[in-house]
């Protein structure tokens, strides 16, 4: 494929539109413009990717992990907004537990005469290519897989890792010097986030060594992430927009953090990641992308594959079996690589 407008669509949070960089170049290499849909809490990782040309916004019932109730005027509005943006085909970027089928309907009641998606469910009329994927592979490489079957593959030398636009706006006022460590508090679900008392132990035995350290969270973090910063730990909680925050990560020496988008963002700045990743989903998927990581945390929990936004086990014992030091050893290990 060649030319045109191409919609690509990620209804999602910051870390999956982040990990839909790789496949949002290949189709940008191939087509004219490319209008990104994105979910609200994606849409400002959105505009930091290379090749987006325009991002629209929309919360789907179908995905948020708080859904609003089905609206027909704004389901009608956004059916409208879709016809507007003229596009010639879309490629629908969803998890393995999502289906594209109920975007690519509102797609065709807009006039995309080509929509193309992964989909286990039989698509009827409304996909023109249904592409098929191994599960478990990680997601970047997924979604980069849909885009090459859409016809976009990616161009000469593209490395296939994360990426943000640059330049990046500083932060240097707010945290000082380049070369702290980062400790990131919180996740969009609990049963993914860092444990609290961990995070605490680990601010302090980060402090202890000599390393600076800076607490990030968001607004909603921010009680939570001055309590961890007081074991030795500068607070930043709700204090970054989402480049902001890349520019913190990218002058950071390494970012310690659960399974959340955060995480992700590193990955695309290229700073190494401690990954406290609880399995409820599974690391070879959702793991940092393309960056030096070391993923902490029992694979072989009984919560594993579970998608439980809670953890369904007394104790937590996927992440409460690490300690600061595991995590320091981890530390030790990618700052010894870098």
């Amino acid at each position: 494929m060649s030319g045109g407008t191409v919609l690509v669509a990620r209804l999602d949070s910051m870390g999956d539109v982040l990990l839909s960089g790789p496949a949002v170049r290949a189709v940008a290499h191939g087509a004219d413009r490319v209008v990104y849909l994105a979910g609200p809490r994606g849409a400002e990782a959105a505009a930091m990717l290379p090749g987006v040309d325009e991002v629209l916004t929309w919360c789907a019932p179908w995905i948020a992990a708080d859904p609003p109730p089905v609206d027909r005027e704004e389901v009608t509005g956004l059916v409208e907004r879709l016809s507007r943006v003229g596009a010639d085909a879309a490629v629908l970027l969803t998890s393995f537990h999502q289906s594209p089928l109920p975007l690519a309907l509102l797609l065709r009641m807009a006039g995309v005469p080509r929509v193309c998606a992964i989909s286990e469910d039989y698509p009827g009329s409304l996909l023109d290519v249904r592409h098929h994927v191994a599960h478990g592979i990680p997601e970047a490489e997924r979604m980069l897989s849909l885009a090459e079957a859409a016809g976009y593959p990616p161009p000469e030398g593209e490395t296939g890792r994360l990426a943000v636009r640059r330049p990046l706006p500083d932060t240097r006022r707010v945290t000082g010097p380049d070369g702290y460590a980062v400790v990131h508090v919180g996740a969009d679900a609990p049963s993914r986030e860092l444990p609290p008392d961990l995070a605490a132990k680990t601010v302090a035995a980060l402090a202890e060594r000599g390393h600076r350290v800076l607490v990030t969270g968001s607004a909603g973090e921010a009680d939570l992430a001055g309590e961890i910063a007081a074991h030795g730990g500068t607070d930043l909680a709700g204090r970054t927009t989402v480049a902001q925050l890349a520019d913190l990560l990218d002058r950071a020496a390494v970012l310690v953090s659960g399974n959340t988008g955060p995480a992700h963002l590193a990955a695309a700045v290229g700073t190494p990641v401690v990954s406290l990743f609880s399995p409820v989903v599974p690391a070879s998927a959702w793991a940092p992308y393309g960056t030096p990581v070391r993923v902490l945390g029992d694979q072989r929990a009984p919560c594993a594959d579970t998608r439980a936004r809670v953890c369904p086990v007394p104790g937590h014992p996927c992440l409460g079996s690490v300690s600061s030091d595991d995590v320091l050893t981890a530390v030790d290990e990618l700052l010894g690589e870098r």
